[in-house]
């Protein structure tokens, strides 16, 4: 139930959001500037940490339940990202023309796209030469055989019951095998998290100048 997922998105995330992410969404975008695409933003857990160097910023977000909400807590906020446009577009087609922004930020996000080489060739895409995208997220856990397993075995139902979400995907393989080159990247556990979402891979990945 997509519209159930949505309304209690926030409240299950409290708890990471307090011991590890907002700091680490904080820090990821401390610098972003100029034309800025974020995608699958949800109920907009990054829009505080856009700051006044933000010219432009679109968000898209393909569920309408969550993008319901995103409008709201925009509508809410005063500053620049008061005047963001919300786009209800798929990762996997993005309605914007080649080399339109200097940053993409995407935070969990590639884990529940359906296509995510055809989402992270997008993102490719609407990037300019030497653009940025700026992403967490959480992936198999290839350093830890016992909880890969578990995460194997309990992806089909997680899936099911989280949105589409996967448990076992290599995010940093598949940026670099796209073209992407890593930058700063950061393992780190999601704190007061499930187990098996808890493995995390964050950082730059920027598209190489023409």
């Amino acid at each position: 139930m997509p519209w159930l997922m949505a309304k209690l998105y926030d409240r299950m995330m409290a708890g990471t959001e307090q011991a590890c992410l907002q700091a680490w969404r904080q820090e990821l975008l401390a610098d972003v500037s100029g034309d800025v695409l974020e995608i699958g933003a949800g109920t907009g857990a990054n829009l505080e940490f856009y700051g006044a160097d933000v010219r432009r910023l679109l968000l898209t977000e393909p569920d309408p339940h969550m993008s319901a909400l995103l409008l709201r807590k925009l509508a809410a906020r005063a500053g620049s990202s008061s005047t963001a446009e919300v786009q209800t577009a798929s990762s996997e087609q993005l309605p914007f023309a080649d080399a339109s922004f200097d940053t993409v930020v995407g935070t969990l996000v590639l884990c529940s796209v359906a296509d995510p080489a055809r989402a992270i060739a997008e993102i490719h895409r609407v990037l300019r030469p030497g653009g940025r995208l700026l992403f967490i997220e959480h992936v198999a856990a290839d350093d830890n055989p016992g909880r890969l397993r578990w995460q194997h075995r309990l992806e089909p139902l997680w899936k099911r019951i989280a949105g589409g979400c996967h448990l076992t995907r290599d995010t940093g393989a598949a940026l670099r095998a796209a073209g992407f080159v890593i930058e700063g990247e950061q393992r780190s556990s999601m704190r007061k998290a499930p187990p098996v979402v808890r493995p995390t891979i964050r950082g730059v990945a920027r598209k190489l100048s023409a």
